[in-house]
């Protein structure tokens, strides 16, 4: 079942939502975007999908920076990070208040920047009200953008190090924004699993030459999303 709605952020944007549901679900997730692509691109529809196959809720939205790129033709940049915070804390906060979880399990997370907005929201207990982050069980993390493209010495460890839940990232080995090499170097705080597919970009996707699909590796993404929210579930 499909549900849409637009609720309104503290700032005054609206946030436009996406919620798919399935019978007998086992959670659900919240899933954002990344800087370049909306909720309904490609990638965020086929995880979608994959996700409820598997029996996961799963609820999308818009950041309000995407929605006034499709309103004036313009590619406008992502907010910074304070307003793209606010926005997700709302999404979070209508989440809860509108019992849409039906005491199922919550995770959240998201493809790249999306997913790094997830990870700093649990990681500071300033930035998310202490109700909000007691109903959350856990992170996902699809292309973790550790570092800026050509800038490998900017790190965004923080969000992962102090993260206040369990993490998972599942990033492709030879992801630009953060390989398979360079992360054996970072040493992930025990909270925090990562997974790599191999020859997989920061989309996942692999070459050709590579023997692998895309399609496969999104298969493989979802169904370790799912045993880590499996996982955490029962141990929690």
């Amino acid at each position: 079942m499909t549900h849409q709605d637009t609720i309104a952020s503290e700032d005054g944007s609206d946030i436009n939502i996406l919620l798919n549901t399935v019978q007998n679900a086992k959670a659900l997730v919240i899933f954002a975007h990344g800087a370049g692509a909306n909720m309904s691109h490609e990638f965020m529809n086929e995880t979608s999908r994959l996700l409820n196959h598997l029996g996961i809720n799963v609820l999308r939205f818009n950041f309000p920076f995407m929605d006034k790129r499709a309103l004036t033709g313009k590619k406008y940049p992502p907010d910074r990070m304070p307003k793209l915070l606010l926005c997700y804390e709302t999404v979070i906060e209508y989440v809860v208040d509108k019992k849409l979880s039906h005491q199922l399990p919550l995770f959240i997370g998201g493809k790249s920047m999306g997913s790094r907005v997830a990870a700093s929201l649990v990681a500071d207990s300033d930035l998310l009200k202490s109700r909000l982050l007691n109903h959350i069980s856990g992170v996902f993390c699809i292309g973790y953008p550790f570092h800026p493209a050509k800038k490998p010495e900017k790190l965004r460890l923080e969000p992962l190090v102090d993260a206040n839940k369990p993490v998972l990232i599942v990033q492709g080995d030879r992801d630009t924004l953060g390989n398979k090499v360079e992360i054996a170097s970072y040493r992930l705080a025990e909270h925090c699993q990562c997974v790599f597919l191999e020859d997989g970009d920061h989309s996942l996707k692999p070459r050709v030459k590579s023997g692998f699909t895309h399609q496969a590796h999104m298969q493989s993404a979802v169904e370790e999303i799912v045993t880590f929210i499996e996982r955490v579930t029962i141990s929690s």
